[in-house]
């Protein structure tokens, strides 16, 4: 009996350790099932991190994956800024509405600054028993365990994964610090990639924008139109809301000549002092400015407000060798990112570039300009010695030859054909003076170019051209101040008769001699009707008044109107 019992007993021993070996053998096989399992998706992360080049797709792909392998329930990405505070947060988790609820994204304080102040791995138990815990703003969910560990790109600390609240009430272990330190790893040289592949496009993008803006002076494009290229390529290219060029003005002060996006029309025209102003602070300082808030920013006290809704800023200066000529303007929305070193460098040689070729084109205009000049001199001189002199003798051989005719009527007009000729040369002389004037700013072209101009710039309005007479000493004989009156005039009669007349067809003419300067302008349209709206033609008959002239409106034969606007051809100075 007693035989029969050990027996038993030895049998149920060895089975029983069979099965604790049988056990533990299958734990052991679940842990390595469970490793592979988590080495497999580590190398799933690892490899859709690395397959993006989109620097903003590669953070999102970095925190999502973070989630997934350590099983959080919240995780974030905080990109480190220049000022070693946070300028990102991309968080996974939290919804709009929360992070709407919860406020202004983290800068950096807390437990999120510690891994800032100190980049190594970070595990809690309870986020708040850690000495930098200082709580959690109102509406934001209860977190308690929490893991930290920095993505570090070459030897710089990029930023730094977040993850909190193991799912299950679990607490983060050593497996979750390691598998989260080697994705860190991984997603360093994949943001690594992907910023290189970003400052290859973006240098690619500066490059296009310039060569643009250099075809486009060289090939005579106006310089307002090259001006807006300027701002529209920044602007494409640094994802910018507002785009704004200022350039200096008189007496010290800047305006800002092109603006577009948000609120442009509070900067276009604006003329401000250098001091008070972001732009004319980058234009002192010869060097790009930040601003992480253009709104508040100290530096900006001088004109009306006009950054509201926008945030951060750059202003750089367009500088050459021989002194700056005006500044960039970029601004962002309201609570995008902060303008980094990155984005600035290419933005300030794009800068310099466009003011060199600004420049170029300029120095380009005045070797043409001066070509024409000399051309003009060339052909005055041509008048004055060939032209001149002709005419000069035919008249003193057509007065010679009078005492030799009898007939009355003959020598009538041999002398008329002399005091033609008299009269062809004081216009050949002031055309002479007229090629011979260097200064070609509007104030100083003589009256025949500006009213042909004026004539010119109506055809689009009225839909035809109109015909131009012109007579007499106009360039030598009209003063300048006359001279800004008969544009203006001329300018006002064609919109009217674009405007009212419905007319086919228009005459203009200018003639000046006996003292007198007469402007008429006549059309075949429908004439001024009974009690129509006169303000325009008062405007020009005071105009003559103050000159010591008249202004009247007749009625052709064939319809139509015709003013005539008749002054002093030396203002009234004589009277």
């Amino acid at each position: 009996m007693g035989t029969g019992g050990g027996s038993k007993d030895a049998e149920g021993l060895p089975r029983l350790q069979l099965d604790e070996l049988l056990d533990e053998l299958q734990s052991r096989i679940d842990a390595v099932r469970g490793t592979r399992d988590r080495v497999h998706s580590l190398l799933e992360a690892v490899l859709t991190v690395g397959r993006e080049l989109d620097l903003p797709q590669v953070l999102r792909r970095i925190v999502e994956a973070a989630v997934l392998l350590v099983d959080a329930e919240y995780g974030a990405l905080g990109v480190i800024g220049d000022d070693a505070r946070l300028a990102q947060f991309l968080t996974v988790g939290v919804g709009d509405e929360q992070i709407e609820a919860i406020g202004p994204l983290p800068s950096g304080h807390g437990i999120l600054g510690e891994l800032i102040r100190r980049p190594a791995p970070l595990r809690l138990e309870e986020i708040g028993q850690h000495p930098a815990s200082y709580g959690f703003p109102p509406n934001h969910p209860p977190m308690h365990s929490f893991l930290g560990v920095p993505i570090r790109v070459r030897d710089e600390v990029f930023g730094n994964l977040y993850l909190t609240e193991k799912r299950g009430g679990k607490e983060f272990d050593g497996e979750d610090e390691t598998v989260l330190s080697t994705l860190a790893v991984a997603a360093g040289v994949a943001i690594d990639n992907a910023r290189l592949y970003e400052e290859a496009r973006s240098r690619q993008r500066w490059l296009e924008a310039n060569a643009e803006i250099t075809r486009g002076l060289l090939s005579g494009m106006g310089e307002n139109a090259v001006l807006e290229l300027i701002v529209e390529h920044a602007r494409r290219i640094l994802g910018a809301d507002l785009g704004v060029l200022a350039l200096p003005a008189g007496s010290g002060g800047i305006t800002m000549v092109i603006a577009t996006g948000i609120d442009a029309d509070a900067h276009r025209g604006l003329t401000l002092p250098c001091e008070g102003s972001f732009t004319g602070a980058a234009m002192a300082a010869n060097e790009p400015l930040t601003s992480v808030d253009i709104q508040r920013d100290p530096r900006v006290v001088a004109g009306p407000p006009r950054f509201e809704g926008l945030g951060p800023a750059v202003a750089v200066p367009m500088a050459t060798p021989q002194g700056v000529r005006g500044a960039l303007l970029l601004a962002r929305a309201e609570g995008e990112v902060p303008f980094t070193e990155a984005e600035t460098a290419p933005l300030l040689g794009f800068a310099g570039s466009a003011a060199l070729a600004m420049e170029l084109a300029e120095r380009r205009r005045s070797a043409e300009q001066l070509v024409l000049l000399e051309d003009h001199d060339r052909i005055a001189r041509d008048l004055h010695d060939l032209a001149i002199q002709r005419l000069f003798a035919t008249g003193m051989t057509l007065q010679s030859a009078v005492r030799f005719v009898d007939h009355p009527q003959a020598s009538e007009r041999l002398l008329r054909a002399v005091d033609d000729l008299d009269e062809t040369i004081k216009i050949i002389r002031s055309t002479i003076f007229g090629l011979r004037s260097h200064d070609t700013g509007p104030a100083r072209q003589g009256l025949r170019v500006r009213t042909a101009k004026a004539v010119e710039e109506a055809v689009p309005a009225l839909g035809f051209t109109p015909s131009l007479r012109m007579e007499g000493l106009i360039d030598t004989d009209v003063p300048a101040a006359v001279a800004e009156h008969v544009v203006a005039v001329l300018g006002e009669a064609l919109s009217n008769v674009a405007r009212h007349a419905s007319a086919r067809t228009a005459d203009v003419s200018l003639v000046v001699g006996s003292g007198t300067l007469t402007l008429a302008v006549s059309d075949d349209g429908v004439g001024i009707p009974e009690g129509g709206h006169r303000s325009g033609l008062a405007n020009l008959a005071q105009r003559a008044l103050r000159l010591g002239g008249t202004m009247t409106l007749e009625t052709p034969g064939r319809g139509g109107t015709r003013l005539v606007w008749r002054v002093p051809s030396d203002g009234g100075r004589t009277r």
